[in-house]
């Protein structure tokens, strides 16, 4: 049996509020829940993200070393950050290089 998490993602500081609600399985990686988000809200995954929880960011990580990033998104799955972090809040932080 899968367990599925149910997710809502709401945008900040836009009215009218826009929002999404959508199964995801349980273990999803972060890069594909990422995906997910992409294709639910309809962008074209133009930007960089990161997911971020209890001081901890997953994302992607610069291939060269130089940036102390986020940790490898594609190695951790939601159901490790809800179990490890306590919370059932994750931020989703897209385009943040414009912010």
């Amino acid at each position: 049996m899968t367990l599925v998490a149910r997710i809502k993602v709401t945008l900040s500081d836009v009215e009218p509020q826009v929002l999404r609600r959508f199964d995801v399985p349980l273990k999803i990686k972060l890069n594909r829940l990422h995906d997910a988000i992409q294709a639910a809200m309809g962008w074209t995954d133009s930007h960089l993200y990161e997911f971020r929880a209890g001081g901890s960011g997953w994302g992607v990580p610069d291939p060269d070393g130089f940036y102390d990033g986020p940790m490898p998104a594609s190695k951790t799955s939601l159901l490790d950050v809800l179990e490890d972090v306590g919370t059932k809040t994750i931020h989703y932080i897209y385009d943040w290089e414009c912010a």
